[in-house]
């Protein structure tokens, strides 16, 4: 009887090896898939940084098959489907999938907000923007309350629109982008020194000109001619500002 329990007695302390060394070589097993996946996600990075996009996106897909729940890998994927691919619904797959696994994930509503809007789904792109800037832990919120203003500004709702571009500055006070908004803004209400001001502001923050009138005006009359559509009549409206 002895011998009966003792023999229990170790195959229990087998079983309970066994298990600790499963347990130890799926953990094992799941920091390499990690650590791969990070590895490829910045190596997309990297491509994507140097404008070689298939190559980002072939690396990105990499990383999700070692870690198809990482959430910035799903939301890189969406980047490069809706800046380079101009494949919006595809974009918006991947944002929401992000989405998913983390539902305060503010840079993807966001983006998913700018998806939405190149559809012409405009409630449900001012719907993103504003859940994105409802999280308070959100680190790039000027970019959500610019891309508000720009909905509002399309939609003729320039009061709704300067709000938000303010917003974005008081976020961040040299954030360009927001500087053009109000000049856009402020040129269709009829004020034109505003306008004025705004644009050279953000002509003297914008990296591109740094405070060359005569360069933007230049870039503005180029990408005038080769863009359509809203952007088209911005940079007209640029022009004739530059020219008051």
């Amino acid at each position: 009887m002895k011998s009966v329990n003792t023999m229990m007695h170790v195959r229990s302390w087998i079983i309970v090896v066994l298990f600790f060394l499963v347990t130890a070589c799926a953990s094992t097993s799941s920091t390499e898939k990690t650590q791969k996946a990070t590895a490829h996600y910045k190596i997309g990075l990297s491509y994507y940084n140097e404008n070689k996009f298939q190559k980002a996106y072939i690396e990105f897909q990499k990383a999700l098959e070692f870690n198809p729940k990482d959430k910035e890998v799903l939301n890189a994927i969406g980047i490069v489907h809706l800046l380079q691919f101009e494949d919006f619904e595809k974009a918006m797959e991947y944002f929401k999938k992000a989405l998913k696994v983390d539902s305060n994930f503010s840079e993807a509503y966001n983006n998913l907000g700018i998806a939405y809007e190149k559809t012409g789904k405009i409630h449900e792109a001012i719907t993103c923007y504003k859940k994105a800037i409802a999280n308070p832990m959100y680190q790039h919120p000027e970019k959500a309350f610019n891309n508000l203003g720009r909905v509002y500004y399309r939609a003729g709702e320039y009061d709704k629109a300067i709000e938000a571009f303010t917003r974005a500055l008081r976020r961040l006070n040299d954030f360009y982008p927001s500087f053009y908004g109000l000049a856009l803004c402020y040129n269709a209400k009829g004020f034109y020194g505003d306008a004025a001001t705004a644009l050279m502001r953000a002509i003297e923050l914008d990296p591109l000109y740094r405070g060359n009138r005569e360069k933007a005006l230049e870039d503005f009359e180029n990408k005038r001619l080769i863009t359509r559509g809203n952007e088209a009549r911005d940079f007209l409206d640029y022009i004739e500002i530059l020219r008051y």
